[in-house]
């Protein structure tokens, strides 16, 4: 949790609690779904919430935005930035049901009420949003067939409304079909050994 005030150091009194939460009830969740893998809940702000948090450092979303989170698993980058992000709204998606009950489970105990999750597949989502966040569901090549429908053509930040993948490792390859995606190296924001190959790619849409 250190790790968190630490880079986002102007956190309200209500998402310091939020954040602080979050481990407590991964684990009592986890326990009967497994929805975290046991080595990574060791290491759970830093692996999962700072993760999550590093699209903060990219984006700030404004009021009234809409973010998909395209296979959120246990709620991952959704819930964390959600509470980042309280005047956002946040929709979260998996296409595996008991994933969506930790979900649920999580948001409603923290009291998130910018917060929605739908057991659905993203190729039959139907919505539009200004942003999709993902966390390494698939490469970009079949990613972006199944979202690309849902990008809504208004735009309210100053990035162009797209997408906002978190990914790890040498992506010269993957990204060769995508000339406009740009990478952000979070070893620049955070200072320890996760984060040496891990990036937020952004490709306008």
């Amino acid at each position: 949790m250190d790790k968190i005030s630490h880079a986002f150091p102007n956190l309200t009194e209500k998402q310091q609690s939020q954040f602080s939460l979050l481990e407590k009830l991964y684990r009592d969740w986890n326990a009967q779904i497994n929805v975290i893998s046991r080595k990574d809940l060791s290491e759970f702000y830093e692996r999962h919430v700072l993760h999550a948090l590093g699209i903060a450092k990219i984006i700030t979303f404004k009021r009234g935005a809409r973010v998909l989170d395209v296979g959120t698993g246990g709620g991952f980058p959704g819930i964390p930035l959600a509470i980042l992000f309280p005047e956002t709204r946040f929709i979260l998606i998996d296409s595996i049901g008991k994933k969506i009950k930790v979900v649920n489970a999580v948001h409603e105990s923290l009291g998130l009420k910018n917060v929605e999750a739908s057991q659905v597949r993203a190729e039959d989502f139907k919505g539009k949003v200004d942003f999709i966040v993902s966390r390494a569901v698939t490469k970009m090549d079949s990613f972006v067939p199944w979202v690309k429908k849902n990008i809504s053509p208004k735009h309210k930040h100053a990035m162009k409304n797209g997408i906002l993948y978190l990914k790890g490792g040498d992506l010269s390859e993957e990204l060769l079909n995508f000339p406009k995606a740009e990478c952000f190296d979070l070893k620049d924001y955070f200072d320890t050994p996760f984060f040496e190959t891990k990036k937020v790619v952004y490709l306008p849409l």
